[in-house]
């Protein structure tokens, strides 16, 4: 089963939420997920970065798991590995997340089919296998690149269209 192509007004809707959490986000500043996080905070969004394994990430407090953060997050971008996300969407789910993005520059990223059918039967919006850089304004050539790539190759998303 191919992963599927969400809708552009699916993205919209996520990155119209000013509360978003991090789910794997290193501490390395080098790291891709690290640029990403710095990108968010600096248009304004309010990031929180969870990930078991450290207790801060640049500067701010790192939960553990989704359920923990206190006020509750409005979506989740996961950069986990696949096998991680299958657990991660179930804590989504547990923490009343309505809307999941699944990390994916290139390799696997964060996509589990598994996951995203799980996200699919709990009512989760979920973007899986996109890249967020790609739909930020503004973004540096190599994601308008990546974009284009991928508008030649039919799998950007597109608009819905009313029936």
């Amino acid at each position: 089963m191919p992963i599927p192509i969400p809708a552009i007004e699916i993205i919209e809707d996520f990155l119209a939420q000013k509360r978003i959490a991090m789910i794997g986000v290193s501490r390395n500043p080098k790291d891709f997920s690290a640029d990403l996080f710095q990108e968010f905070c600096r248009r304004g969004y309010d990031m929180v970065p969870v990930n078991p394994k450290v207790s801060e990430v640049m500067g701010q407090p790192c939960y553990a798991r989704v359920q923990d953060i206190q006020p509750p997050v409005d979506a989740a971008l996961l950069m986990t590995k696949p096998e991680i996300t299958d657990q991660v969407v179930t804590d989504c789910a547990a923490a009343g997340i309505r809307r999941v993005w699944m990390h994916r520059a290139g390799g696997k990223g964060a996509v589990s089919l598994k996951a995203v059918a799980f996200c699919q039967e709990h009512g989760i919006q979920v973007i899986p296998g996109q890249c967020p850089f790609m739909f930020l304004t503004g973004a540096a050539g190599v994601h308008k690149f990546h974009g284009f790539f991928r508008k030649i190759t039919g799998r950007y998303p597109k608009h819905q269209h009313a029936a």
